[in-house]
């Protein structure tokens, strides 16, 4: 069975109306966000299976989906760039791990996204 992302984009549709992610585009960004949590919460929800998380779970996984999309559809370009700093006349730019970005495998997330995430419990570098 193909893999399917966490969140389709009618349920997205209604859960995150007036999104700027183009509509052509949705499915592609669902489907990397559910991929890169699935990076990391250790492919738990992979090994359960989605229909066997809690209804908490479930529908926090689906809310981080739908905001990690926002956020890489959002911030594509600065993700994608091999660049973490740099500095024009005094003027410096970072990115990557800071007070307000997590970063970890190479995902880049908001920390208060990757929070509501932990708080299912499938993020513990120890498995339960």
């Amino acid at each position: 069975m193909p893999y399917g992302p966490y969140v389709i984009p009618d349920d997205y549709k209604q859960l995150r109306p007036g999104s700027a992610i183009p509509e052509e585009e949705l499915s592609v960004w669902l489907r990397q966000a559910s991929r890169h949590i699935d990076s990391l919460t250790f492919n738990r929800i992979v090994g359960r299976g989605f229909q066997n998380l809690t209804p908490f779970q479930k529908e926090t996984v689906q809310e981080v989906v739908c905001l990690q999309a926002e956020f890489e559809y959002e911030n594509a370009d600065e993700i994608s760039s091999v660049l973490s700093s740099y500095s024009i006349n005094g003027v410096s730019a970072q990115f990557g791990s800071s007070w307000n970005v997590f970063t970890d495998k190479g995902i880049a997330m908001e920390r208060s996204v990757y929070s509501l995430l932990s708080q299912t419990g499938l993020c513990c570098r120890l498995a339960r």
